[in-house]
């Protein structure tokens, strides 16, 4: 059973509540009180694109459903020893996916950020299994098992629909990777990967008037597992990005000055 069977019905499923007449909305849209909104109202669906065109009597049915957890700073959320079955919805911190090589060498598939959606759950062709997911903060974490995504997300075309986009982004961004890695010097890769991970950088005042990107949080160590390079390596082509003027370097964090001067940088396949 769908949550909505369709758009204009009323909602009678997850809650008590009937509602009627809800319009389909996105995340750039969604209207909220400023007086009665804080961040602690932050719930595990807000803001994530795959839940967008739910109702809000549909928000509120399908939180009361999803449990959250915390982990702290290297503690694994799953791995190839402890395999879950399970969509993760990441609400406040960072998590770390990678794998392990057989030489022991990791390779950061991502770095997620808040509202990410990750997980193992063959129902919608997400594949983990090789895998391992890692908190580098203090994280909250919620959790959809399979029943609840067969009866909640699957059923509904809506949702289904976002679904079948995620995971073509996904193949998108990782045959990108691929190409990169394979053809695309360390210096090309590091810069587009610093120009991506800026994107969504929180951005100060200040930044903004000067013209800098937003605040990276992320180590040498973690950028070079992003990269499929050494520390030191890494660590090389960030030290020559500063002197150029592209970057500042602080302890965890990098900030980006000269977007045009990475972008160049970026296009090098030498």
């Amino acid at each position: 059973m769908s949550i909505m069977e369709t758009p204009s019905a009323c909602v009678h499923h997850l809650t008590h509540a009937s509602t009627c007449g809800d319009q389909p909305w996105s995340p750039q849209r969604r209207e909220r009180d400023p007086l009665s909104f804080a961040t602690d109202d932050f719930t595990c669906l807000d803001e994530v694109d795959l839940f967008a065109d739910l109702s809000p009597a549909e928000m509120e049915g399908l939180e009361q459903m999803v449990p959250e957890r915390r982990f702290g700073p290297g503690e694994l959320v799953f791995s190839q020893s402890e395999p879950v079955s399970a969509l993760f919805v990441l609400k406040s911190g960072r998590v770390r996916v990678f794998r392990v090589a057989e030489d022991g060498k990791t390779l950061t598939l991502a770095i997620l950020e808040p509202g990410a959606v990750f997980g193992e759950m063959l129902l919608v062709g997400q594949r983990m299994y090789e895998n391992y997911a890692e908190a580098i903060e203090d994280s909250v974490i919620c959790q959809l098992t399979v029943e609840d995504v067969e009866r909640h997300l699957i059923a509904d075309p809506r949702i289904a629909l976002r679904i079948a986009k995620l995971l073509g982004d996904q193949v998108a961004r990782l045959e990108e990777r691929l190409t990169d890695l394979a053809l695309r010097p360390l210096a090309a890769r590091a810069a587009k990967t610093l120009l991506t991970l800026a994107e969504s950088a929180p951005t100060t005042a200040l930044s903004a008037r000067l013209g800098h990107g937003g605040t990276i949080r992320i180590t040498h160590e973690q950028l070079a597992g992003l990269l499929g390079a050494t520390r030191e390596g890494t660590s090389k082509v960030l030290s020559e990005f500063a002197a150029q003027g592209y970057i500042r370097q602080a302890r965890g964090r990098i900030t980006v000055k000269d977007s045009q001067g990475l972008r160049s940088t970026a296009r090098t396949t030498s």
